[in-house]
């Protein structure tokens, strides 16, 4: 997969990304927004890892890291391209950023209807915490 190139995504490829979860993503997010993504994009312009191929975006991953917890989100690939390795790549790459940060242990939100991705989540080596609920409650703005 030598063709594949991950990396940071920058400020410019906001929107491309945006555009991209619509097709590569299941479900949508409170975030799903030009503002939002530019937000994380100031924060912590690492956290959002690009897979291009041939200069096609094919993959992304959020991977962030609050000092305390190793978070990933988005992990999509394009309908086209799955089952070649990018996600397990991108995985690796966001791996790779969080032990550099001094991460211990990563966690992932998966849906829980999106049996696809269970399986190339499991595949990366995670699995679910049944003892675990996630509460959430939305910001006002």
């Amino acid at each position: 997969m030598s063709d594949l190139h991950i990396s940071p995504a920058g400020a410019a490829d906001l929107s491309a990304v945006l555009d991209f979860w619509k097709s590569a993503a299941e479900g949508t997010s409170i975030s799903d927004d030009l503002a939002g993504v530019e937000r994380l994009h100031r924060r912590d312009p690492h956290a959002l890892l690009l897979a291009r191929r041939d200069g096609e975006l094919v993959g992304t991953v959020i991977a962030g890291f609050d000092g305390w917890r190793c978070h990933l989100y988005r992990l999509a690939v394009h309908p086209g391209h799955r089952r070649q390795g990018i996600g397990a790549a991108l995985l690796a790459a966001a791996e790779e950023r969080f032990t550099a940060l001094g991460g211990r242990r990563a966690d992932a939100m998966v849906l829980d209807r999106n049996e696809r991705a269970h399986r190339a989540w499991e595949a990366g080596g995670y699995g679910p915490e049944e003892h675990w609920t996630r509460w959430v409650k939305p910001l006002a703005r």
